[in-house]
């Protein structure tokens, strides 16, 4: 077994400031000037919203792994394992689990249905202007919590490369951080953002490649060294092999690994910022040769991750984790700086960067197509807009969630990431997911059904979050707050899980069974034969796409 290494580092100074800083600008230069060489191509709302469709099944592949491994994957799920060992694995299994429910169920028909939104495919057959409003408050919900992970991330990355302490000056790094990504968004468009996306994939799984690499040769290329050298260097021991150090202490935190997997392995399928992803190819079958190129590049980074995870918890430790600005989300930094010093840390954390800027952009796109497109465009012009006008409206709806989010960044700083995104999966699969499989798969399916479902999903998983041990009360052994609100004498929660899903996921599907069951609305079966023609083989799809 390896000798353990020295950890007498200043975890608030890690890295020199100057090298951080010149390496992140020219990260920062070279992808700007990509986005504005790219945005040039940026004519109709088309290439806004989806890149023209001119993006192959590899290259929209790459760019949905570059999307989905977030900050959440990157920085929080290495960080859980080199605190939590096996438990902080079980994100990982979740978000890749998922993908399959993406690929049987959502990705080739969603392609066939829609044009820009999720909102084109739950209006198809029912009443435009309910259901695209209720659409577009349940993407800008869902891109809002996604979104407080990654300014988070990014608060705390750039935290520690310049060595920030103190409340003030953490705030200030996120909202300077924020302020950079809507300018990518503004700029670019769907085509830059995409483009950034697969820049920082190919970035992001090298780099996870290199440190694995890194990391097993300090225990002779031998896994079963490596653990047994983490085992050694970890305060709860052989503990951290198994299941139980965080979801197996009593039977609550059981019922919450429960609601927890509910919420990953559903919730990928709801996610407005990946279901948008499948416009921007030409076709079903490149949507559905996305999803195999996402499954295979997410399943490599996550074997990476759980060898980072458990060589940070070898070679920095728990301690050092702790005590570095963000915390949990700070392991992976501490590794890169422990393995190859000031320039491995430089570069892997501009890798980090890009890894938030991508999916920030994403997200910020996402949300200012939904609300642009259904509501400005669908409802309040009756489909009447031109182009340039709902082109505009998109971008002031991205300043605005840009605004929006470095403010929730700033109070959800010190959260784990893979925490904060596992509750934008729960909302996504309470407010969209029932949603989408009643719209595709039921003839039934009435637009009474569809607002209960996504109102009744979303309202109920927001409810009980807020009124969770996530917002409130929650200490650990040394009575320090773990919750959003750091004052341990706020306690307003009564909702025992920190997951809402197990409760959220199946109310929203009992409510948009009863909301079509009680409702009068008669059923268009022709538009529905329509739906499911289009759906399964495509016919028709591509005169829609291209409609305006």
């Amino acid at each position: 077994m390896a000798a353990a290494p020295n950890r007498a580092l200043a975890a608030d100074t890690v890295g020199e400031p100057a090298v951080n800083i010149t390496i992140f600008a020219v990260f920062v230069l070279i992808t700007l000037a990509i986005v504005i060489r790219v945005s040039r191509t940026n004519r109709t709302a088309a290439d806004f919203y989806a890149g023209g469709r001119a993006f192959s099944g590899r290259q929209n592949g790459i760019a949905i792994s570059g999307d989905y491994l977030s900050a959440a994957s990157f920085l929080g799920i290495a960080g859980a394992i080199a605190l939590q060992g096996y438990d902080g694995f079980l994100y990982s299994i979740g978000f890749l689990v998922a993908w399959l429910v993406a690929l049987l169920l959502v990705a080739e028909l969603l392609r066939n249905t829609g044009r820009f939104t999720m909102g084109d495919v739950l209006s198809f057959r029912l009443r435009q202007g309910p259901v695209r409003t209720a659409a577009a408050v349940s993407t800008l919900a869902v891109s809002f919590f996604y979104l407080l992970a990654q300014m988070a991330g990014a608060g705390g990355l750039v935290n520690l490369l310049l060595g920030v302490s103190g409340g003030t000056g953490q705030n200030v790094t996120i909202a300077a951080v924020g302020i950079l990504m809507i300018v990518y968004v503004l700029v670019g468009g769907m085509t830059g953002t995409t483009w950034v996306q697969i820049i920082k994939a190919v970035l992001l799984v090298l780099g996870a490649a290199l440190m694995t690499f890194w990391v097993l040769g300090k225990s002779g290329f031998n896994l079963s060294s490596l653990l047994g050298d983490a085992v050694a260097a970890s305060p709860r021991g052989e503990a951290v092999l198994g299941p139980g150090v965080r979801y197996g202490t009593s039977t609550l935190t059981k019922i919450d690994f429960v609601s927890l997997s509910l919420a990953l392995v559903l919730g990928t399928a709801g996610l407005p910022h990946v279901l948008m992803r499948f416009y921007t190819v030409p076709s079903a079958k490149e949507a559905r040769r996305s999803v195999v190129w996402a499954i295979w590049i997410i399943g490599c980074f996550y074997l990476f991750i759980l060898v980072l995870g458990y060589g940070a918890m070898y070679l920095v430790g728990a301690e050092a984790i702790n005590a570095a600005p963000g915390k949990v989300n700070s392991a992976t930094p501490l590794l890169a700086f422990e393995l190859g010093g000031t320039f491995l840390l430089g570069i892997i954390a501009a890798v980090a960067f890009a890894t938030i800027l991508a999916v920030v952009a994403g997200l910020t796109i996402t949300a200012s197509a939904s609300f642009a497109h259904d509501v400005y465009n669908s409802v309040v012009k009756k489909g009447e807009a031109d182009p340039d006008s709902e082109v505009r409206v998109a971008r002031i709806t991205a300043v605005v969630v840009g605004i929006v989010a470095i403010v929730g960044g700033i109070f959800a700083k010190d959260q784990n990431l893979a925490f904060l995104v596992a509750l934008a999966f729960a909302v996504a699969a309470s407010a969209n997911l029932p949603t989408i499989l009643y719209s595709l798969f039921w003839k039934g399916f009435t637009t009474r059904g569809a607002l209960w479902s996504i109102y009744g999903g979303l309202t109920s998983a927001v409810v009980l979050i807020a009124f969770s041990p996530v917002v409130s009360g929650k200490v650990d052994a040394t009575g320090t707050s773990t919750s959003m609100i750091k004052d341990t004498s706020v306690d307003f929660s009564w909702f025992p899980l920190e997951n809402p899903g197990l409760v959220s996921i199946p109310l929203a599907f009992l409510l948009g069974f009863l909301g079509s069951v009680t409702s009068r609305e008669p059923h268009n079966a022709q538009k529905y034969a329509e739906m499911e023609v289009r759906s399964l083989t495509g016919a028709g799809a591509e005169k829609a796409a291209t409609a305006h």
